[in-house]
């Protein structure tokens, strides 16, 4: 009623300014002033008596809100013709009931109006049915995302996640390029060396040397190698599982590490890598730049929600734009997650994933 009175009443009274390109864009915007008011009450109806929840941030434009008070005042003129409607069977339905009880109707009359009547009370309910859901429908699209905007950031979303995947694939087959060159194959030469000076040597004691020191480096190769091989992906994913593998992370970290694990269900196996490489790149990243002395790891399951907390008491100050945080960053919003990175300066650094589980 309100918003067919300020259409009637106020749009009346403002045509010819409308009409007039000068006065145009003052009168809409007295227009537009008295349609935001009605918006906003209908905004606080929803809230109020349906419980609905709109974006605070989210603002429609002045062609929506129009858009929407002209359809609110189709939809209230139809549920006033079908709340009269049902007024009517309702008055009806005293007097078949009146004329039952002082017996002027015979039964052939009482059952074809008792037919109409349950006809009619059927379609009143299912026109107020639909007229209640085409409401919740068109305040969700005026004082929300539409169904189709939430599509296209959905799309958006996909595909700005492929583009960092790419990259975190790209990037991650580099460094592990630069480490075989620049550690394992750097230390194989020097132990071919060692090797070769052992078997040209004529020395005895000599050459038992350089083979002794060829078998030091021979197992220091190993090592490294074998954290190569673990930074690419552990084993122990599969043969012993999330908890296991970060007990892992905690033997092989140079920090006190301590770790709640309160996930009482199996995890998907892409979750359950998303979350070890959190935990295994953050441990990293403060063993190495935030001078920490202590780094606590809490992984808890709520529903279908996991979250991954890391913290450390370094200096702070960790970089999002990093590569390694990019990379996490991109991996578990890949599965729909979340990443978020608190470093004040001076620390504490709170690394905190929610990696959705369905």
């Amino acid at each position: 009623m309100l918003g067919a009175l300020h259409f009637l009443v106020v749009g009346a009274a403002l045509g010819p300014f409308l009409l007039w390109p000068r006065s145009r864009p003052s009168a809409l915007e007295v227009l537009m002033a008295g349609a935001r008011r009605l918006t906003l009450l209908e905004r606080t109806r929803r809230s109020v008596f349906f419980g609905d929840r709109f974006p605070e941030h989210y603002k429609a434009s002045d062609q929506k809100l129009l858009r929407y008070l002209a359809v609110r005042c189709y939809t209230g003129l139809l549920c006033a013709v079908v709340i009269g409607l049902l007024g009517f069977g309702v008055l009806l339905a005293g007097l078949m009931v009146n004329g039952a009880t002082r017996g002027t109707l015979d039964w052939d009359q009482l059952l074809t109006q008792a037919l109409l009547g349950g006809v009619l009370l059927f379609l009143d309910l299912q026109g107020l049915y639909s007229l209640a859901a085409l409401d919740t429908r068109i305040a969700r699209e005026c004082f929300g995302p539409s169904e189709q905007e939430l599509l296209r950031r959905r799309i958006d979303e996909l595909a700005t996640s492929r583009a960092a995947v790419v990259q975190a694939v790209d990037a991650e087959r580099r460094r592990i390029e630069r480490d075989l060159h620049d550690g394992v194959q750097q230390r194989l030469v020097a132990l071919g060396m060692l090797l070769g000076r052992a078997r040209r040597g004529r020395n005895p004691e000599q050459a038992g040397a350089l083979l002794l020191q060829a078998h030091e480096e021979s197992q220091g190769v190993l090592t490294e190698l074998r954290e190569v091989a673990w930074r690419v992906y552990p084993s122990a994913l599969d043969s012993l599982g999330l908890e296991e593998a970060l007990g892992g992370v905690a033997e092989r970290c140079s920090i006190p590490l301590r770790t709640q694990f309160e996930v009482g269900a199996a995890l998907p196996k892409p979750v359950e890598t998303a979350a070890y490489f959190v935990v295994s790149e953050s441990v990293t990243n403060a063993a190495k730049h935030s001078s920490a002395t202590a780094i606590s790891v809490r992984l808890t399951l709520s529903g279908t929600l996991l979250t991954v907390r890391v913290e450390d008491n370094g200096t702070g100050c960790a970089d999002p734009a990093g590569s390694g945080l990019t990379g996490l960053l991109s991996r578990v919003a890949a599965l729909d997650g979340v990443l978020h990175v608190d470093s004040p300066p001076g620390g504490p650094t709170t690394i905190t994933a929610e990696i959705p589980c369905a």
